[in-house]
């Protein structure tokens, strides 16, 4: 393991898994159009929220079938939008293979309370057996676990003839893998996640069957304003159509619109998946030869092309109690962060302790590469530290 400070840092330095790094080139010049000072509801505004709609259509290669809203509250508050609203004719079958999963888990079942709620959660690292699901009921899922590193591999374990919903959280997923919309009634994602725009909001995309169940059911619990999808009944279209249930930030919608002209500008879903999927492909490659690092994904063909997590497998370190496995591993991100190489790449706080490396389409692979040789001098550096220490 090398002891030799290396020559090359990242140009980016940035590997936080959200809000992730922005598009190669951005500045603030690329905002400099926004509509600050005007209201939202004005014809500029109204304007820039349907572009910015219309594009997510076009980017996503979003079906003319699903509508799409902006909506308060970030990916949290999209998939809960369509769960207190959409939920309650139906049992419910929730999976769970990380911490955003079993948030969905604790709201079906302690905040919803509803009384037919199956919990399917499996382990990090792992996906809950996908062949027993009960698709009579409806479905909520993560189509990416962004504090694991595991996905589902595809769309081909529901079912066309499906008699519940599926709602599914794409929030790491979107504009990094193919999603079979055919197979998807609800999609949500922030654009903070994988397109690096400021936070704050979320996109919901609904399919006719979510449409249909929004427009026939009243759920038996209050929805607050900022739930409400519909107006005497029925579906509330001017939400689909830019006008949004609170004030959004203009200034976030123009930064999600420059991320958007970009993914178009270089080839549209295809380029970008390509770029997240060469970055994945240059960091596993790595792993793949280390004698230190391994992914927590098990299976090969679940792990993540986007927010690649890693566990440490040096015997020295796996023997250590757990709070001092999680020391060593944040004083890896503690070294790359204090030289300016590599920010923000720690595990999640309820993930085991390791490194979680956003590989999206807005991160250059040059970028990754350059982290790797770090990441081996840094290991070196800490595990120099554990010998003294003994």
């Amino acid at each position: 393991m090398t002891t030799t400070v290396p020559a090359v840092r990242p140009t980016n330095p940035n590997f936080s898994s959200g809000p992730c790094s922005k598009r190669p080139g951005w500045s603030l010049e690329a905002l400099s159009d926004a509509a600050l000072g005007r209201s939202h509801r004005s014809k500029l505004g109204k304007a820039k929220l349907r572009e910015s709609i219309d594009l997510t259509r076009e980017v996503l290669e979003v079906p003319a079938t699903h509508r799409i809203a902006i909506v308060p509250g970030s990916d949290t508050g999209a998939v809960e939008m369509a769960m207190w609203s959409l939920l309650g004719p139906r049992g419910v079958e929730v999976l769970a293979w990380e911490s955003f999963g079993s948030i969905w888990v604790t709201d079906a079942v302690k905040q919803l309370k509803l009384p037919d709620t199956v919990a399917r959660v499996a382990d990090f690292g792992k996906l809950p057996d996908l062949a027993s699901v009960d698709f009579e009921k409806d479905v909520i899922f993560t189509w990416n676990g962004t504090t694991a590193g595991v996905r589902v591999p595809d769309a081909d374990w529901i079912p066309a003839d499906r008699g519940g919903l599926t709602i599914c959280d794409a929030t790491s997923a979107a504009f990094a893998m193919e999603l079979d919309y055919s197979k998807l009634d609800v999609v949500t994602f922030s654009w903070q996640k994988i397109m690096g725009g400021e936070a704050a909001h979320g996109v919901l995309i609904m399919g006719p069957r979510a449409i249909e169940r929004l427009e026939s059911h009243t759920p038996s619990w209050p929805l607050p304003k900022l739930f409400r999808m519909t107006k005497g009944g029925k579906l509330d279209e001017a939400l689909f159509e830019g006008d949004t249930i609170n004030t959004p930030s203009m200034l976030a919608v123009e930064d999600y619109l420059d991320a958007l002209k970009w993914g178009k500008s270089i080839g549209g879903l295809k380029a970008l998946i390509a770029r997240a999927t060469r970055n994945a492909t240059a960091l596993g490659d790595y792993v793949e030869s280390s004698s230190w690092l391994d992914f927590l994904a098990e299976d090969r063909e679940t792990r993540t092309n986007t927010g690649v997590c890693l566990k440490i497998v040096d015997p020295a370190v796996t023997s250590l109690p757990h709070a001092a496995q999680a020391a060593f591993a944040k004083s890896i991100v503690d070294m790359l962060e204090s030289r300016g190489v590599a920010y923000d790449f720690g595990s999640y706080r309820d993930a085991p302790p390791g490194l979680r490396i956003w590989c999206g389409a807005t991160v250059e692979t040059s970028d990754v590469l350059a982290l790797t040789e770090w990441l081996d001098w840094a290991y070196a550096e800490a595990r120099a530290g554990l010998a003294q220490a003994a």
